[in-house]
């Protein structure tokens, strides 16, 4: 058996990627996994909306339209949202975002075991965690 070395495990390309037929939005869009610093960020962006809610804050999670912008990207693997734009795209349709969604929690490995997790264990992380682009 052969391990790895630092270089090789740097240099594999193993973020996964599928393309998403989205009719309502007339093509098809390009979905990926996310990297492990993307994940954390976005887990923790549903940790702190939930502790403003528990706070009695007014929040909007954004929990389908952050994973889909973190996760739709074009034909050179480069993101097509900023963090700016993840409300815009939470007003599009829910059978477009879900069909997206759903596709970037598998390429993601996160279950909606793990969201519900996420969702009622606000006090478990510090707040203030943010998507970034």
């Amino acid at each position: 058996m052969t391990l790895l070395t630092r270089d090789q495990i740097l240099a594999a390309k193993d973020l996964p990627h599928e393309d998403v037929p989205v009719p309502e939005w007339g093509g098809t869009v390009r979905l990926r996994g996310l990297t492990g610093d993307e994940r954390d960020a976005y887990e923790l962006s549903i940790i702190a909306g939930q502790e403003a809610v528990s706070k009695g804050k007014l929040t909007d999670a954004h929990i389908r339209s952050s994973l889909v912008a973190l996760s739709i990207i074009d034909e050179n693997g480069k993101r097509v949202f900023a963090e700016s734009d993840i409300a815009a795209l939470g007003a599009k349709s829910v059978a477009a975002l879900d069909r997206c969604y759903a596709a970037a929690q598998r390429l993601s490995r996160l279950s909606k075991k793990d969201i519900e997790e996420l969702k009622g264990n606000s006090g478990a992380a510090p707040s203030g965690g943010s998507i970034s682009d």
